[in-house]
């Protein structure tokens, strides 16, 4: 487990978890300890044993992709938290959400807000969760990338997530993605300029990189 942000008001700490190396995160309240768990990839025990202590509250997916739900059912049984998603993603998950969420949509937990971003390109239910200048991206947005997609009409979907939902969001913006490293939103709007200012492939799609695709 790494605490990758702390301020006055929380404390964000990711749990890499095997075999894909999806990351977890935990969300604690500074103030009065509640915490939110965004997504669910394995290894229950591990995760079940950082929410324990806290004052868990919620599960909320970003997306429904087996490397980001196998501990949820085992969670659900052992902690009786609420599930929450968006729709579109329900059915593809290995327990129906209790809550479904939608683009505009908040959380709360303690002190905390979260804000509910629809970022369909990689899922259609994909989502994004924003508090304060820390964005938890699930794998819609990367370092140096969009998440991987399927058809060249998910990379379009994607991109239009990314450039009207997210880069409008202040430039010192931490993404904290689905898997690996966080990233800078100066940085990922700096790159998607070179990215955008050249023709691409009208079939480009699956591993995108800004700088090199």
């Amino acid at each position: 487990m790494l605490t990758i942000e702390k301020d006055d008001q929380l404390q964000i700490d990711r749990l890499e978890i095997a075999p894909f190396g999806t990351n977890a995160y935990v969300i604690v309240c500074g103030a009065t300890g509640h915490s939110v768990l965004v997504d669910a990839p394995g290894e229950a025990s591990r995760i079940e044993k950082r929410l324990r202590e806290t004052n868990p509250e919620y599960i909320l997916m970003t997306h429904s992709h087996i490397d980001h739900v196998g501990a949820l059912l085992e969670l659900k049984a052992r902690l009786g938290l609420p599930i929450a998603a968006h729709p579109f993603d329900a059915r593809s998950l290995p327990s129906p959400p209790d809550i479904q969420l939608n683009d505009g949509d908040e959380i709360s937990f303690g002190t905390v807000r979260l804000k509910v971003f629809h970022t369909p390109g990689h899922t259609p239910g994909s989502l994004c969760f924003l508090t304060g200048r820390y964005l938890i991206a699930g794998d819609t947005i990367f370092p140096g990338g969009p998440g991987r997609t399927n058809t060249p009409a998910a990379l379009a979907q994607i991109i239009d997530s990314i450039t009207r939902k997210i880069f409008v969001l202040p430039d010192d913006t931490r993404v904290h993605p689905g898997h690996g490293d966080p990233t800078v939103l100066k940085k990922e709007k700096e790159e998607f300029a070179v990215f955008s200012s050249r023709p691409h492939d009208p079939d480009l799609c699956g591993e995108v990189l800004w700088l090199s695709s």
